[in-house]
């Protein structure tokens, strides 16, 4: 008699909205699980990640694996209240494994940028031990972003700043007094300090950025267009490297 299988915990990225951003990858281990694991908030609302997989399980066979947790995805202030959400839909997702022995947790863009998937695995693994902890990519809003505003991200040996402006505006400014591309995320609700540091550091001309990607309330802002927030907290903004040539910094 062969050993019971460990239990097997999949963070699947969903991208940043358009659900055909999805891989194939993506869309089979979601109708392979045994349990499809969506966060949303305690409002009540569809969320980003919950929208685009019941856009791939579209029957009502695969549909009905489908479970809402309510994450603190909008606590930041409180570390004992979120850590109390986070306890809390852990324990639900153990359950989960337990009873399914599988379970694909969706996400949006990446499960490994920035996702709640990360702090979900951390709480799992002490709760059932041999948890196997594995992920599959997703579609980033900076890919996306750059890809529908025709902007490049990095050439040559430019480095590449991913910065959540959550870390505070201090962060973003000296990412943007470098080199490279500098990529914001998280920035909506301080629109107006991102806008200064852009001027600050003469990268106002060039940064384009945009909110609710491949979402029906879209927008997107050409290089130049000033920031005017506040804006979605999901907003996403790419500042360019200056370049003067081809290959130029090869």
């Amino acid at each position: 008699m062969s050993p019971a299988a460990p239990p097997r915990l999949t963070g699947v990225g969903m991208g940043p909205g358009d659900p055909e951003l999805v891989t194939v990858k993506a869309v089979r281990v979601l109708r392979e699980a045994s349990a499809v694991v969506v966060p949303v908030l305690d409002s009540g609302e569809t969320g980003r990640a919950e929208a685009t997989v019941l856009h791939h399980l579209d029957d009502a066979g695969t549909a009905a694996r489908v479970e809402r947790i309510v994450f603190a995805l909008n606590e930041r202030e409180n570390r004992s209240r979120r850590e109390a959400a986070w306890d809390a839909a852990g324990a639900r997702v153990a359950e989960l494994l337990r009873e399914h022995g599988d379970v694909a947790f969706a996400t949006i863009g990446d499960p490994n940028v920035y996702s709640t998937f990360t702090y979900l695995a951390q709480t799992l693994v002490p709760l059932l031990p041999g948890l196997v902890v594995q992920t599959v990519p997703g579609i980033t809003a900076m890919q996306d972003l750059a890809a529908r505003s025709g902007t490049v991200l990095a050439e040559g040996t430019e480095p590449l700043t991913l910065v959540p402006v959550t870390a505070g505006s201090e962060v973003l400014r000296d990412a943007l007094a470098g080199p490279g591309t500098v990529v914001a995320y998280k920035f909506g609700r301080l629109a107006g300090q991102v806008g200064a540091a852009l001027r600050e550091t003469g990268r106002d001309g060039s940064a384009v950025w945009g909110s609710a990607l491949g979402l029906p309330d879209e927008r997107i802002r050409p290089a130049g267009h000033p920031l005017d927030g506040p804006l979605p907290y999901l907003s996403t903004l790419i500042a360019p490297a200056t370049r003067t040539r081809r290959g130029g910094k090869l």
